[in-house]
C-alpha cells in the first residue's frame, strides 16, 4: 500500500471506534449486512480482528478458532483501547517485511485486510444499528487494488460474495468498495452471504 499502513489505519480507527461506542445494548441482536452475524456476533468478530493483527504485526501466530465473548464491561472502551493498540502494532515499518508466519501471505497484504476489516465492517456495524458512517477516504482509495486482489480467493472461500449488478458507473468510492466485498450499498437488501 503507498501509504504506510499505520498512517492509514490510524485514520480509520476511530471512524470505527465511534460507531462501536455509539451501539446499544438492546442492538446486539439486530441482523447485520453479514448474514450469518447478528450485532454481537460481528462486534465479536472485530474484536478478535483488532487484537490478533496486533500479533500478527508481529509475526507471531494467532488462534482463530478460539471464540471469546469480548462483550463483557466496558467492551466499549476495550474496544477504543485495542484499536489504538492495532495501529500502534503496525507502525513499524518491519512489520511489512516479509510473509506472515501466521497467514502465508505478505506482510503488506495482511496489515491491508486489518484496515479492511475495520473499514467495511464499521459500515456493517453502522448500518445495523441506524447510524451515520464516513470512512477515512484515504483507506477506501488504498483498498480498492487489495480487494480486486484478494477477490477470486475470498468468493471462493465464501468471505465474498459476488458484486451486485450495478448499472451505475459513477458511484461513490465507499460503495464501489462494498461491491467489491458483495455488499449491496442499499442494505438490508440483499443480505451479503459472508463476512
Amino acid at each position: 500500500m503507498a501509504t504506510q499502513t499505520s498512517d492509514l489505519l490510524a485514520a480509520a480507527a476511530p471512524r470505527t471506534v465511534g460507531v462501536v461506542g455509539g451501539i446499544a445494548d438492546d442492538q446486539l441482536d439486530l441482523p447485520t449486512p453479514c448474514r450469518e452475524y447478528v450485532v454481537r456476533d460481528l462486534l465479536n468478530h472485530l474484536f478478535d480482528v483488532v487484537v490478533n493483527f496486533q500479533e500478527l504485526a508481529a509475526k507471531r501466530p494467532v488462534e482463530w478458532a478460539e471464540k471469546p465473548d469480548h462483550l463483557g464491561d466496558g467492551w466499549r472502551d476495550r474496544f477504543a483501547v485495542e484499536a489504538d493498540r492495532l495501529v500502534a502494532a503496525w507502525s513499524d515499518p518491519s512489520t511489512l517485511e516479509g510473509v506472515s508466519p501466521g497467514m502465508g501471505m505478505p506482510q503488506a497484504v495482511v496489515g491491508g485486510m486489518a484496515l479492511l476489516d475495520l473499514t467495511v465492517h464499521g459500515w456493517d456495524l453502522a448500518v445495523a444499528t441506524g447510524q451515520p458512517y464516513q470512512p477515512a477516504p484515504e483507506a477506501v482509495a488504498a483498498l480498492h487494488e487489495l480487494v480486486e486482489q484478494l477477490g477470486p480467493t475470498a468468493r471462493k472461500m465464501g468471505v465474498f460474495a459476488d458484486p451486485p449488478p450495478t448499472t451505475v458507473d459513477d458511484v461513490p468510492d465507499l460503495h464501489r468498495l462494498l461491491a467489491q466485498t458483495g455488499r449491496a450499498p442499499t442494505w438490508p437488501t440483499p443480505p451479503h452471504r459472508g463476512c
